[in-house]
């Protein structure tokens, strides 16, 4: 069975570019909710380079109907080259808060 409602993690610059994209994402109805986690230190090779940045997390509840339009959104939004787009099913979760998401994020 597939999970109909997914986590899609997302990693911005900065906290102001994380309310951006979050508020967006809601707005067009292609997320339910937005976590934005502050402070998280990401380690990654880069262009053949070691980097080191702090950045905020954002954690998208959005339905798998809408994460097509919205995994375009958030290209289309973000400032990075090659921005993080990862999205993990929902395997359990409170019923009542699962119908929320799929109320909430655009369904076909």
């Amino acid at each position: 069975m597939t999970a109909e409602q997914l986590i899609v993690l997302n990693t911005c610059p900065d906290a102001d570019t994380a309310r951006r994209i979050a508020g967006a994402l809601v707005e067009r109805r292609l997320a339910a909710c937005v976590n934005i986690i502050k402070g998280v230190e990401s380690v990654y090779e880069w262009r053949g380079k070691i980097e080191t940045d702090t950045e905020c997390v954002l954690l998208i509840k959005c339905s798998r109907a809408a994460y097509p339009d919205l995994e375009q959104a958030l290209q289309s939004l973000h400032p990075y080259e090659l921005p993080e787009i990862v999205a993990v099913p929902i395997e359990a979760g409170l019923p009542a808060y699962l119908d929320w998401i799929n109320d909430n994020s655009k369904l076909p």
